[in-house]
C-alpha cells in the first residue's frame, strides 16, 4: 500500500521562490497527514511558461538545480518521496519533465513525449524519447506529463510495468471535460490507477480548474477537488490492480492489426 498526495497549487507566474514557498506548505500538510509520495503539478516552479524555456529567463534550470535541490531538502526533511514538473536544460536543449526525488535524495527524471503543439511548446522544449517506469515502495509508477494524456498507445505500452499512472499537468478550464474523461478512460482501459495533478488559479492569461483526482482501476473517482488548493491523500493498492486484471482479464485479449 502507498500513501499518495495530490498537491493542486495555485502557481504564482514565474517566481520560482513563491512557488518553493507554496509547495513546501503544502508538502509538509500531505506528510503530516502520512503520504509517502506527494505529486506536485506540471512546472511547478513557475507555470506552464515558454519563456522559462530561455536560458536568459533563469527559469529552466540545469540538472541538480535549485528546485532540484528544494526537493531534495524537503523529500530528505519530511521523509517522502516528492515528484514534480521542473523546466530543466538537458544536452539536447530544455525540457519539460518530471522529476521524481526519494528521501535520500536519489533522483529519476521523465521527459515529456509530447510537446502541446498547440500553444507552440515544441518551439521551446525539446521532446523527450523514453517511456519510464519506477517504484515507489513496491508500488510501480509510470509518469507522464499533460498533453501525453492523450496519446493511449504510450499507457499501453507500460501497461505491464505499472499499478499507477501519475499525469502532472497545467491543463486549462476550456478543455476541462476533456481531461476529466481521458483520466477515466486511461484508468479503466489498463485497469490501473490513475492520478492527475492539475493547478488552479490563473497564468498567461489561461484560468486553471484543478480536477486533480485519482481513477481507481475500476474507473471509481477516488478522491477529487475542484477550483481551489488541495491536498488529496488515498492509498494505492498494487493487488486492487492485479485482482481487476484477473477478475475482469481484458489485457489479455490485446491484439494488433
Amino acid at each position: 500500500m502507498l500513501n499518495l498526495a495530490l498537491v493542486q497549487l495555485d502557481l504564482a507566474w514565474e517566481d520560482r521562490a513563491e512557488n518553493h514557498r507554496r509547495a513546501e506548505r503544502r508538502v509538509r500538510e500531505a506528510a503530516s497527514s502520512g503520504a509517502r509520495l506527494v505529486v506536485l503539478p506540471e512546472m511547478f516552479p513557475c507555470g506552464f511558461s515558454m519563456r522559462a524555456a530561455s536560458p536568459e529567463s533563469g527559469m529552466c534550470e540545469p540538472e541538480g538545480g535549485p528546485t532540484e535541490t528544494w526537493m531534495q531538502e524537503t523529500a530528505a526533511g519530511m521523509d517522502v518521496w516528492i515528484l514534480g514538473g521542473v523546466p530543466e536544460q538537458s544536452t539536447r536543449g530544455a525540457q519539460n519533465r518530471a522529476v521524481l526525488v526519494s528521501p535520500a535524495g536519489d533522483v529519476q527524471r521523465y521527459t515529456k513525449l509530447h510537446p502541446f503543439s498547440f500553444a507552440e511548446e515544441h518551439k521551446h522544449y525539446v521532446a523527450g524519447d523514453t517511456l519510464e517506469s519506477w517504484r515507489v515502495d513496491g508500488v510501480r509508477i509510470t509518469p507522464f506529463i499533460c498533453y501525453d494524456l492523450r496519446f493511449p498507445e504510450i499507457f499501453r505500452q507500460t501497461v505491464d510495468q505499472t499499478d499507477l499512472y501519475v499525469v502532472i499537468a497545467n491543463w486549462p478550464e476550456r478543455r476541462r471535460a476533456h481531461w476529466q474523461a481521458l483520466l477515466l478512460a486511461r484508468a479503466i482501459e489498463n485497469q490501473a490507477y490513475v492520478a492527475g495533478v492539475n493547478r488552479v488559479g490563473d497564468g498567461d492569461g489561461m484560468h486553471y480548474t484543478g480536477d486533480s483526482a485519482l481513477i481507481s482501476p475500476w474507473g471509481e473517482r477516488l478522491v477529487s477537488a475542484a477550483e481551489s488548493e488541495a491536498v488529496l491523500v488515498a492509498q494505492v493498492d498494487p493487488a486492487v490492480v492485479a485482482d481487476a486484471r484477473v477478475r475482469f482479464p481484458v489485457l489479455k485479449d490485446r491484439r494488433t492489426a
